[in-house]
């Protein structure tokens, strides 16, 4: 099994922290991991992606060029990457951001309304969190329960008043 994930949005959606949990999710399941990730200049508002390998093998480079699994928070990551998802891939997108209809016979395609959902349900900012939650249940790259044991380990103790909220947001995304 060789999943090469990569999340790409702007930064201050929470792309880096999503691809954490997920490399952390998969170091529980005592695979092969590397997290990579890359940012633009900018805090909040530049690009943001992150790389991640989970294996049953070492892994031999931690860059993630054609993706098994595509996770685009916003257009133009979208379709920067779109064409590089590997045949049989997947590719999830936040449909309340990106409006445009993805055509590709080739890959299963996850069109979720993340940020309008975490708006309806008072979780602003947790977008991403609701679409790893969709990503864990269509491609079992981790389990649910793997997922929710990670979550608790990279949720800092600063932030754990945090915690159920990113709890709900995973369901929200895993029940969609």
């Amino acid at each position: 099994m060789d999943n090469k994930i990569l999340f790409a949005g702007f930064g201050g959606q929470g792309i880096l922290f999503s691809g954490k949990v997920l490399a952390q999710a998969g170091l529980i399941d005592n695979k092969e991991i590397s997290w990579l990730p890359s940012y633009g200049p900018e805090m909040r508002g530049g690009t943001a992606n992150c790389s991640v390998m989970i294996s049953d093998t070492p892994v031999g480079s931690p860059i993630v060029s054609q993706p098994t699994i595509l996770i685009a928070m916003n257009k133009p990551s979208l379709f920067k990457y779109l064409s590089e998802t590997e045949s049989n891939g997947q590719i999830f997108y936040d449909s309340s951001l990106i409006e445009d209809k993805v055509e590709r016979a080739d890959v299963s395609i996850y069109e979720i309304p993340a940020t309008q959902m975490a708006s309806d349900n008072s979780l602003p900012g947790l977008a991403n969190m609701i679409i790893l939650g969709k990503v864990v249940k269509e491609s079992k790259v981790v389990s649910y329960d793997t997922l929710m044991q990670a979550l608790t380990k990279v949720v800092s103790t600063k932030h754990a008043d945090k915690l159920e909220m990113n709890k709900k947001a995973i369901d929200l995304g895993f029940n969609y």
